[in-house]
């Protein structure tokens, strides 16, 4: 082998880029996290009868779980966009996508053991899934995602057909009654959400050091629990059931 073979061997890769983090949008995710594991301890709460809450007809509850949905959400968009500004390729999108995915489906098995009546079919996890597909083409174009997500939440809010009420399409949204289901999350009008996050995170790309001001001052331990949100989605519920139900 000459030498300048062996120079050229011996050069080192080109590192993969990094991933885009900021612990602003970590912590907003954490905040998320906190607000669903509190509703979550309500719900529990009134399960076992300890409290008398009405989650599908009280304002309170009803714009409690709206606003947790919608961080989460918005922060799906967010999160493609800085994905796709760290030149990361597919394969970590997919891989993602397909974590997601297969918790979404142990999330649908468990709900059926516990809630075969109204287990989930199309939850959180299930919207984020598939949303994250629909929207990656658009994470460019964050003035087409802007007014198609603007669209798509205008009609899934105020378009309600009978057509839309039959069990196959649940996952679509523009129903005239919500289906028997323990948490619902159908794409019209949450993917809008997650369109506008687009928009949303090309703001924060373009005011890096204003973000970095406020991760800085956001507590460390709520970054971290955006860090880790889908493991803290998985763990939380059947954690604080099995304490309620020692205790209780």
């Amino acid at each position: 082998m000459s030498r300048r073979s062996r120079r050229r061997s011996a050069a080192p890769r080109a590192a993969a880029p990094p991933t885009i983090r900021h612990a602003a949008v970590d912590a907003l995710r954490g905040l998320g996290i906190c607000l669903m594991v509190a509703y979550h301890l309500a719900f529990d709460l009134a399960w076992f009868r300890v409290i008398q809450a009405d989650f599908n007809h009280e304002p309170f509850w009803l714009a409690s779980r709206a606003l947790i949905v919608t961080i989460f959400l918005a922060l799906v968009g967010v999160s493609l966009v800085l994905a796709s500004r760290a030149h990361r390729g597919p394969e970590p999108f997919w891989r993602r996508v397909a974590l997601i995915a297969g918790c979404a489906i142990l999330v649908s098995i468990a709900s059926y053991v516990t809630f075969p009546q109204s287990f989930i079919t199309f939850g959180i996890l299930h919207a984020i899934a598939v949303s994250s597909i629909l929207a990656r083409p658009l994470v460019r174009r964050p003035r087409i995602a802007l007014a198609l997500g603007i669209a798509i939440i205008v009609l899934g809010t105020t378009v309600h057909l009978p057509f839309f009420d039959q069990p196959w399409l649940n996952w679509v949204g523009m129903m005239t009654h919500k289906p028997a289901t323990e948490d619902y999350v159908p794409l019209f009008p949450w993917l809008g959400v997650v369109l506008l996050g687009i928009p949303a995170g090309h703001a924060v790309l373009a005011r890096p050091a204003r973000v970095a001001a406020m991760g800085a001052r956001a507590p460390r331990w709520l970054a971290w629990l955006g860090r880790h949100s889908l493991l803290i989605y998985m763990a939380h519920q059947p954690l604080i059931v099995g304490l309620l139900r020692v205790a209780l």
